[in-house]
């Protein structure tokens, strides 16, 4: 018998929630290494690529790439931590974030990281001091900077403009005493990072062309012995309908000449090209089963177990018009579309709403139902708490097993860390 449902590395998608239940996240092991390794595979040797762990923060996940060659850039002491167990080097691990806490501080000295990214030269002084207090005698440290350039084609500018992130170049570049008069910590390079989900090649290898132009003159300035530079990543992944695929050979063409002569005049710096999105959106679907099919005013619903409480990123959040992710039927995956179905998940909200109108075949209670395209800015960029309904599983695919790489929540999980007083 013909199967038309999903296979993820020939395992059908309804064995996979059969043994780890719905809903329930899905990452193919598979795709994270082909997009990971045709990136390493065409950029430039002394560009290092790192993953951005806000955007999967899974153990799994990080380890996966961790042994494929990719670094770490986090932001939490969770995260560290998560870096830490899933076996990428502190060597190859960056911390940055515009409001890291004194403890966080303090983590930072004593780990041993590649570099503390710096993001106000208030910050810069008071790591100086941690450093000197714990008797750490050469700290590494990256300058975030604001631009002055601007750039266009982001889906979230993070820079160019007045942001929280970074210090603005005009004021950094009359930073030098400051700089020349640190103790224990060293200014090894700069950072800038202007947005995100750059979709135009172009406007990637511009920002990569004017960020090192930007680094080497307040390199020069400040008198900084350049040794890393950072330039950000935002490369996007198309999620919905006539947005074009990011041309992975032109983009790295271009980055690589721009390397190329930044690294005449500087031949022992190495890059950092930091990435979250684009190294684990496309491998991940976030699998729904249909409780309920129904009909109101003319419209055609599924009432799926889960919705936007796992998957906040569907909404469109910042969106004047809804616009749906790739939404597919994973029991009739191979069928054509022969109606249109809003699929909602079970808040009770009406904002709960992952696709609107979406093509799909007939859809019918206990069927499956994938938003595809999800692991980026999935569980842990949603309110998995709202209504107390929990955080889904996560299952990696990987040399044809499903593995559970996190557990779902269970009621302990959501009333364990509350306490009842008495009244």
């Amino acid at each position: 018998m013909t199967t038309t449902e999903l296979e993820i590395q020939g395992i059908p998608v309804s064995a996979i929630a059969e043994e780890f239940g719905t809903p329930v996240y899905v990452y193919d092991a598979d795709v994270i290494r082909s997009t990971y390794e045709e990136l390493r595979g065409l950029m430039h040797p002394a560009v290092d690529i790192y993953l951005s762990l806000k955007a999967n923060p899974n153990i799994s996940v990080c380890g996966y790439l961790g042994a494929l060659g990719a670094g770490a850039e986090v932001s939490s002491l969770v995260e560290l931590e998560t870096v830490r167990r899933a076996g990428i080097r502190t060597e190859d691990t960056i911390f940055l974030g515009p409001g890291k806490t004194r403890a966080e501080l303090e983590a930072c000295v004593a780990a041993g990281l590649r570099a503390v990214v710096c993001e106000s030269l208030e910050e810069l002084t008071v790591l100086d001091g941690i450093a000197a207090d714990s008797g750490r005698a050469d700290l590494p440290v990256i300058l975030r900077f604001n631009p002055d350039f601007h750039t266009k084609g982001s889906g979230l500018a993070m820079g160019g403009k007045p942001r929280q992130f970074g210090i603005d170049a005009a004021q950094l570049r009359d930073a030098r005493t400051v700089v020349k008069g640190l103790r224990r910590a060293r200014v090894i390079g700069f950072h800038a990072y202007m947005g995100t989900r750059f979709l135009h090649h172009e406007d990637l290898v511009h920002n990569t062309r004017e960020i090192l132009t930007a680094s080497i003159t307040l390199a020069s300035e400040l008198e900084v012995d350049l040794r890393t530079v950072d330039f950000g990543g935002g490369f996007g992944i198309p999620y919905f309908d006539n947005e074009p695929e990011l041309n992975i050979p032109e983009l790295t063409a271009g980055i690589n000449e721009a390397v190329v002569e930044f690294l005449e005049q500087y031949p022992d710096c190495r890059l950092i090209n930091e990435l979250g999105r684009y190294l684990t959106a496309m491998c991940g679907t976030y699998v729904t089963r249909a409780l309920y099919v129904k009909e109101s005013m003319g419209e055609q619903f599924v009432v799926a177990d889960g919705g936007t409480n796992h998957h906040m990123a569907a909404v469109g959040v910042g969106s004047f018009v809804k616009r749906n992710f790739p939404i597919r039927s994973l029991s009739r995956y191979h069928e054509e579309p022969t109606a249109e179905y809003t699929l909602t998940g079970p808040l009770c909200t009406p904002n709960d709403v992952i696709g609107k109108r979406v093509a799909l075949p007939e859809v019918r209670p206990g069927d499956l139902i994938g938003v595809e395209r999800s692991g980026a800015y999935g569980p842990s960029a949603s309110p998995g708490l709202f209504l107390s309904h929990g955080f889904p599983a996560e299952v990696m695919v990987h040399r044809g097993t499903a593995h559970l790489v996190r557990r779902r929540d269970a009621v302990e999980d959501l009333l364990g860390k509350q306490r009842l007083i008495s009244f």
